[in-house]
């Protein structure tokens, strides 16, 4: 191999959002219409590659199986939109923070991904580490927003604590349909956790 590369890579390195981006983006787009239509456990992955117009063997080869690639979707929508804010303040954090999962929640794809992250945690060993990669990572997400807190001095809860008092009770709402996420609600929930 020459001292720069080959060409391939050349290419890769000045183009991030070339081919392989757009592969991923159309496959994880794909994943959420059929979990949006079909439900999770109701498709493979050829039904994914198709619907994508990729090859099975490309999703394979970037995922290995379709449990890896629904955790990947999962993560990469929930990184997207909603990011750690960091505000200066934990309540500042925690209101954006909980803003923001709620506008993904309610959002046009939001109930299928939320589906699809319980139904991780309920399909076999493969979807049993799969949906706890996805809770591990988001955890650990959110622990490095209230380490930061504790950092400047303020007291900040346990991730669990925010999961349980602020993300649970919003997942309960949409998953079964009682009601809005009204921005007060969503306020609310954050007051009464700290």
């Amino acid at each position: 191999m020459n001292e720069g590369g080959t060409t391939n890579e050349r290419q890769r390195a000045r183009r991030p959002g070339g081919r392989s981006a757009r592969v991923g983006a159309q496959v994880h787009q794909a994943v959420t219409e059929l979990i949006g239509e079909r439900g999770y456990g109701n498709f493979t992955v050829g039904d994914v590659a198709a619907r994508a117009g990729v090859a099975d063997s490309s999703v394979y080869r970037r995922w290995g199986d379709l449990e890896s690639l629904l955790t990947d979707v999962a993560l990469t929508r929930l990184n997207t939109r909603s990011p750690m804010p960091d505000t200066g303040s934990l309540a500042g954090d925690l209101r954006t923070y909980a803003a923001q999962v709620a506008r993904e929640i309610t959002g046009p794809d939001g109930p299928a991904v939320l589906h699809l992250a319980v139904a991780l945690s309920s399909s076999g060993r493969q979807g049993l580490r799969a949906g706890a990669a996805l809770r591990a990572e988001r955890t650990r997400q959110l622990q490095s927003m209230l380490d930061r807190a504790r950092d400047r001095g303020e007291p900040a809860p346990d991730a669990f604590d925010v999961l349980d008092h602020v993300l649970a009770p919003m997942y309960i709402r949409v998953l079964f349909g009682m009601g809005p996420l009204t921005p007060e609600y969503v306020d609310g929930l954050v007051d009464r956790l700290l």
